[in-house]
């Protein structure tokens, strides 16, 4: 990230939101540069146009930014953590997977279709998912693990996405690679 959007994003934390304008007074900066790095900060979901405002006599109304709820971050992993690890408390994976992704949605499609609509649901929550053939049958593979800050203690969260790809496939698949520094993806097997 340049140091100029880092100068935005600074300014955004400290404001809470501001006009493109304001951004550019105030880190004394041209206003179409401040758009332009705003412009990206948006894109990459980091920052969001929160609202408008009228401007103080003539002029079009102005874009309020602020920064974007995933750039501030939440407590969740803590609180997931939390109540996996809660005496006496089991995950329930097969009733949790169905209701992350309800398995109906897949019904009545071919395999080849499934793996797609699977892949995009997947990838709505954030695991860089992507499926392949291969002469042993197709592999799902996910890119990113969401539960990342919490599955050194909960692997059976690993269980949980086996149970999440079975359903939505109906077929029997099996977890072949973890998320670890030598391999940096999970691995599926369809049966």
């Amino acid at each position: 990230m340049t140091t100029a959007r880092q100068k935005v994003l600074t300014h955004l934390k400290k404001t809470r939101s501001a006009s493109a304008r304001e951004i550019a007074r105030a880190l004394k900066m041209s206003a179409p540069n401040v758009r332009h790095h705003l412009s990206v900060l948006c894109s990459d979901g980091r920052v969001e146009a929160a609202e408008t405002r009228l401007r103080e006599g003539r002029g079009r109304p102005e874009k309020l930014y602020s920064l974007s709820q995933s750039a501030l971050g939440d407590n969740l992993s803590a609180l997931a953590d939390a109540i996996l690890s809660v005496d006496g408390f089991k995950l329930q994976v097969e009733g949790v997977a169905n209701k992350i992704l309800p398995p109906a949605q897949f019904t009545n499609l071919p395999i080849t279709k499934r793996l797609v609509l699977l892949a995009e649901k997947l990838n709505a929550m954030h695991y860089q998912a992507r499926w392949e053939a291969s002469a042993e049958g197709p592999r799902v593979i996910l890119g990113r693990c969401p539960y990342a800050k919490i599955i050194e203690n909960h692997p059976e969260l690993c269980k949980m996405d086996a149970a999440l790809l079975t359903n939505a496939l109906d077929k029997n698949v099996e977890q072949i690679s973890k998320i670890e520094k030598a391999h940096g993806v999970c691995n599926f097997a369809i049966r």
